[in-house]
């Protein structure tokens, strides 16, 4: 029953998000249209379900041709790639709320290991790659929980790309703790704690919630 009961309520989630969150995606809509390149939505094919490619909607927040800028698909903190008002977007996390879209067309589901591009899911062992995407990407999860400050930690790394592999690495196993532990308690925990640190980020609660993570060596 876990599944359906997961599917009603990510639809009912996803209704009620785009109603209280009108306020700050209609006005986003109008200002992306405004500056920058004039763009409101990036799409970005995403590892999904099965392995499966899909399309993620967000807000656009970089340059067009940004994946052959700089440092490719990493993205650091200040960004010379990011537009001006991209940066508040990213700060904020609200470019990430057009994914309630994928919610709705079935893509993805609130919670659940975040979709990678392909040559971050390749950074997973075999064993991840074959496991994580047993259940819907989500728009947040526990990785997602674990570094949600992950663009200031590689950015602030004497070896950017050795952190962003070994955030990844444990990123792995974390998701494969989430497809051990997936349950509709975990999930709304996970919600709550996504909330709690948008609200507090100085007040990470995650390892108080859940003591078993794994151990994490960096």
């Amino acid at each position: 029953m876990y599944k359906p009961i997961k599917r009603l309520t990510d639809i009912l989630i996803a209704g009620i998000a785009l109603i209280i969150l009108s306020p700050l995606l209609i006005p986003s809509i109008i200002i992306l249209l405004l500056t920058g390149e004039h763009e409101v939505f990036y799409f970005q094919k995403r590892i999904g379900y099965k392995n499966r490619l899909f399309n993620i909607w967000k807000f656009a927040t970089m340059l067009k041709n940004s994946p052959n800028i700089g440092t490719g698909e990493i993205t650091l903190r200040n960004d010379p790639r990011v537009t001006s008002f991209g940066k508040i977007l990213r700060m904020t996390k609200i470019n990430e709320l057009p994914q309630i879209i994928n919610v709705f067309k079935g893509d993805m589901s609130i919670v659940g290991p975040r979709p990678l591009m392909e040559v971050s899911f390749k950074q997973y062992p075999e064993e991840v790659q074959q496991k994580i995407y047993n259940s819907k990407p989500g728009m947040t999860g526990i990785g997602s929980l674990i570094f949600r400050d992950e663009e200031k930690l590689v950015s602030d790394a004497p070896d950017p790309r050795a952190m962003y592999v070994n955030i990844y690495l444990y990123k792995g196993k974390l998701e494969l703790w989430y497809q051990d532990h997936a349950s509709l308690y975990t999930d709304f925990m996970i919600i709550f704690l996504t909330a709690w640190s948008i609200l507090f980020p100085q007040n990470n609660l995650t390892g108080k919630v859940f003591k078993n993570l794994p151990e994490r060596a960096f």
